[in-house]
């Protein structure tokens, strides 16, 4: 399959955008009055808006014949059978195996691999069941009252993401902390206040050798042994996630608390897994298999729902609508609700390391959009940040817009107060304001008329900028891993159709090779002239000035 302005599918799509590119949105509401329901989707306790978009039926149904040309049914089917699909690193793609709830077998290599996911999700719980109870012992007799996850990317903005989104179902004298920075400072920061008889790490690396988690890990280990020095008691503080099991024994990890990564999980993917236990710990085993059973229901959603009641297919579709034929760059993710701050961050990752990139799945350079640029914040700062641009800016930026209809503490004042604000946002960023309207509002407030000519123009919103909204119950850990595994969907799904691999991370390997190899320069007392004349210079004022 190749994606490519020659091919019918995208011929049609082109000629559509041509007839409808001007067309506002106001207009298109006024022309149906069930435009609302004739465009959004309901899933268990969630609502997908996606009225507020510069579409109309014939745009839903081109962009599902182009889903279904580039072979998005096979390809869904590949995936969750375990078939090979991350090609360039010849391994299965199957976080979704991790929150199957049923024993169906799912193999990888002619293996079974749900008793293995089973068996290790019951350690996780384990550990996490003890550390709770205070059952788990430092190693001098006191409970566990800090937990610090050392981790990067996946092993990192995952568990840091759920933790903060469940904040109300943590155990409130039991403190999870996250280290990611090589800054010296992060990991400092952390441990000022922390106490090493009752503070557990977890070393959350699939390598076990990643430069950014093992410098933080043996930050960590001195750390401790500078103040409980003998090494036997590294057992009672120090666990570890990866599928290096040798490496993690040589750092001083016990056998019994390593637990195990598997290379079909990607690490963008794989909060699901062992990476985390650090969720588990937080928020309690109930609570986790609750995760995944929101997840689940979404994979069963992606893989049964008709294309055009499809939540993720329709995500990715209309993605694919703004960034390919209106040639939006960017997209933006804005939650109401405070405990999802890291949201969007998160998203940062799953989308930006998944779909950036240049080469189609057979190496060739492509030469159309894909993957855009992702960000994001809460909403009611943002809206005195940024939504300046998102409202009167020459860029068009589709939004999503996220908020719960309940919130966990049920302070109505407040909760209504910042759902207003959800709704207003959405009718005007879609309605605008125009000159008309805008010399109607002025005449009413007694400005002269010179005043009004001078500064109508600035008032005018032109509106016709596009928005998703999901609003949903309440943010319990359930409607949590279904809102991820959506977006898990949706980045899939445009991989397909943009004919990229979604799964694996070239992108990531440069910098970190010459990382290792600068590092190494840097510790030496050699004038540095390897590289080109601006990174020399850099590297040797830096040595210059440390001395």
């Amino acid at each position: 399959m190749t994606l490519h302005p020659s091919t019918d599918d995208w011929n049609k799509l082109q000629q559509h955008y041509e007839a409808i590119k001007n067309v506002h949105m106001r207009q298109e509401f006024a022309q149906d009055p069930k435009r609302f329901e004739r465009f959004s989707i309901r899933f268990n306790d969630i609502l997908f808006d996606y009225s507020k978009n510069r579409i109309n039926q014939e745009t839903i149904d081109l962009l599902i014949e182009l889903a279904k040309s580039c072979e998005l049914p096979e390809m869904i089917e590949k995936m969750f059978s375990g078939e090979k699909i991350n090609q360039t690193e010849n391994r299965a793609v199957l976080h979704t195996a991790l929150r199957s709830r049923s024993r169906k077998p799912v193999y990888v290599d002619g293996v079974n691999i749900i008793p293995d996911i089973e068996f290790e999700l019951s350690r996780v719980k384990r550990l996490a069941k003890m550390v709770r109870s205070r059952e788990w012992l430092g190693a001098t007799g006191q409970p566990i009252t800090d937990v610090v996850n050392i981790g990067i990317g996946g092993s990192h903005l995952g568990p840091l993401m759920v933790t903060e989104a469940l904040r109300p179902y943590g155990l409130h004298d039991l403190n999870v902390h996250f280290v990611a920075n090589i800054d010296e400072n992060h990991i400092i920061d952390t441990l000022e206040n922390l106490k090493p008889e009752t503070t557990l790490f977890i070393i959350s690396s699939k390598s076990f050798t990643t430069q950014d988690t093992m410098v933080n890990a043996e930050s960590a280990r001195q750390w401790f042994l500078g103040r409980q020095p003998d090494e036997r008691h590294l057992a009672r503080h120090f666990v570890a996630v990866t599928s290096n099991a040798e490496a993690a024994q040589e750092f001083g990890i016990e056998r019994q608390n390593i637990f195990k990564m598997w290379d079909w999980v990607g690490g963008r993917y794989s909060l699901w897994s062992a990476i985390g236990l650090s969720i588990v710990i937080s928020i309690g085993p109930e609570n986790f298999d609750q995760l995944l059973a929101g997840a689940n229901e979404v994979d069963q959603h992606f893989k049964e729902a008709p294309f055009e009641h499809n939540i993720p297919v329709i995500m990715a579709l209309i993605g694919i609508w703004y960034n390919n034929f209106f040639g939006a760059q960017t997209t933006a993710v804005l939650p109401y609700a405070q405990h999802m701050h890291r949201f969007p961050a998160y998203l940062q990752q799953a989308d930006m390391e998944s779909n950036g990139k240049f080469v189609d799945n057979q190496g060739k350079q492509i030469h159309y959009s894909t993957g855009p640029i992702l960000f994001g914040e809460i909403g009611i700062p943002s809206q005195h940040a940024f939504y300046q641009l998102l409202h009167q800016g020459t860029k068009m930026v589709p939004v999503d817009i996220l908020a719960p209809i309940f919130n966990f503490n049920g302070v109505s004042k407040h909760h209504n107060a910042l759902m207003a604000n959800v709704f207003a946002q959405t009718e005007a960023l879609m309605k605008g304001r125009t000159e008309q309207e805008v010399s109607e509002e002025m005449a009413g407030q007694n400005y002269s008329e010179s005043e009004v000519e001078n500064i109508r123009p600035h008032k005018v919103f032109p509106g016709n900028r596009p928005s998703n909204t999901f609003l949903f119950e309440t943010l319990d850990p359930k409607t949590l891993g279904a809102l991820i595994a959506l977006y898990e969907h949706k980045i899939f799904v445009q991989g397909v159709i943009w004919n990229i691999n979604s799964f694996d991370q070239w992108g990531v390997e440069l910098g970190k090779h010459l990382a290792a190899t600068i590092l190494n320069e840097i510790n030496s007392a050699k004038v540095i002239l390897g590289h080109d004349s601006s990174t020399d210079g850099l590297i040797n004022y830096y040595k210059s000035r440390k001395g």
